[in-house]
């Protein structure tokens, strides 16, 4: 299994040493095109995954973060209407250190859980949906728009992938992990400096902001063709099903930053 920058990937399985692959975003040779040799599994523990099992837990993911979003940032900005910012901003942390944890506990215990993926999605949901909501009362509209350009990369992302346009080789994989260390560090830096209230410009909506911004946004989707190789590889090397959950996870921790990045960045530019 190949290194990845996401480390929700890092911690797949190999499948057996020689088993056919069952399905990957790749058509294998031989077999029913999209689903590899003839396979007999006994169960959903059994069987290989296939790509159905990786959209179909991905889509069940997103979908209750949107859902949950989507009431979380009307409550929201009711809330903030009537002047209760106090109870949007502690949803908005709540989730955020909810989701952590969570994210903390199925990447290190390796935890392969339907509940745990949907638990880490169900409280992104309240946090995106609380800070969308309050980027919503700056710029009317900016959530729906950053929602769409989520999709939009996601989709270019996939594609870009599917066709080759860019190789997932050892050369592009360092330097992906590199820049996005690097990107980590400057989030870091800004954190702790803004603790001490000092401003580096790099959440300020300043022009460095933007460019920051950008720069992330393109990490973020790059990442994806990193994401969407490892879970090819997980497929094709036969990682059982119930694994399909891992790769949903590890896909939904990417469409969150790059989410917000294009929300941060929608908001700069609509807001001067």
């Amino acid at each position: 299994m190949r290194t990845s920058s996401n480390p929700a990937f890092r911690n797949l399985p190999q499948g057996a040493a020689g088993q056919a692959s069952y399905a990957g975003f790749q058509q294998p040779q031989g077999g029913v095109p999209g689903y590899g040799t003839p396979q007999a599994p006994s169960g959903e523990a059994d069987r290989p995954m296939t790509v159905d099992d990786v959209v179909m837990k991905t889509g069940a993911s997103l979908g209750v973060t949107l859902l949950i979003g989507i009431i979380t940032a009307i409550w929201a900005q009711g809330q903030i209407a009537a002047g209760s910012m106090g109870a949007v901003t502690g949803a908005m942390i709540g989730g955020m250190i909810v989701g952590l944890i969570l994210a903390l506990v199925i990447i290190f215990k390796q935890m392969v859980s339907a509940p745990m993926t949907l638990a880490y999605s169900a409280a992104e949901g309240v946090f995106l949906g609380a800070i969308s909501g309050v980027f919503e009362m700056i710029v009317q509209g900016v959530a729906l728009q950053a929602v769409v350009g989520t999709a939009a990369v996601f989709v270019v992302m996939l594609v870009v992938y599917k066709t080759g346009a860019v190789k997932v080789t050892p050369k592009f994989r360092k330097w992906m992990i590199g820049a996005i260390g690097g990107v980590a560090v400057l989030m870091l830096f800004n954190l702790v400096m803004s603790l001490f209230g000092v401003n580096v410009g790099l959440r300020d909506g300043s022009t460095m902001a933007i460019i920051f911004s950008i720069v992330c946004i393109g990490v973020a989707a790059f990442s994806f063709l990193l994401d969407f190789d490892m879970a090819d590889q997980a497929i094709r090397q036969g990682v059982p099903a119930k694994f399909a959950w891992y790769v949903a996870f590890g896909l939904m921790t990417t469409l969150v930053w790059l989410y917000l990045e294009i929300l941060r960045l929608l908001t700069y530019l609509q807001s001067e």
